[in-house]
C-alpha cells in the first residue's frame, strides 16, 4: 500500500488523503502585473517530472505541500503549508 507522510503524524496510507490539485504559491494581486497574474491564473506547466500538489490529511485535517515524481509516483517529501510558503518566499529573495 502506497503511504504519504503527513508533517503531523508520520506516514499515514494514502487513502487517508484528497489530493487538491498542482500547487504554486500565489503572486500578491495587488504587487504584480496583469500579465503575471495571467500567466498565474491560466498557465501550466503539464511536462512530467517533480511537481509540487496541494494534498489534505483528513484524520488530522492537515493541508501539506507533496513533491511528487509524476513519472514514477514517489513521492520525494511533504512539507506543512506554511513551510511550503515560507520555502517559496524564500526562493523569491534568493532570486530577486
Amino acid at each position: 500500500m502506497k503511504q504519504i507522510h503527513c508533517p503531523l503524524i508520520g506516514l499515514r496510507p494514502s487513502s487517508e488523503y484528497i489530493y487538491a490539485g498542482a500547487w504554486r504559491p500565489m503572486p500578491s494581486p495587488d504587487q504584480c502585473s496583469d500579465a503575471e497574474w495571467g500567466r498565474y491564473v491560466f498557465h501550466r506547466d503539464s511536462v512530467p517530472g517533480v511537481r509540487r500538489e496541494l494534498w489534505y490529511h483528513s484524520p488530522s485535517g492537515t493541508w501539506l505541500v507533496a513533491e511528487r515524481d509524476t513519472l514514477t509516483d514517489q513521492f520525494l517529501r511533504t512539507l506543512g503549508l506554511a513551510e511550503a510558503v515560507s520555502e517559496a518566499r524564500q526562493g523569491e529573495v534568493e532570486g530577486a
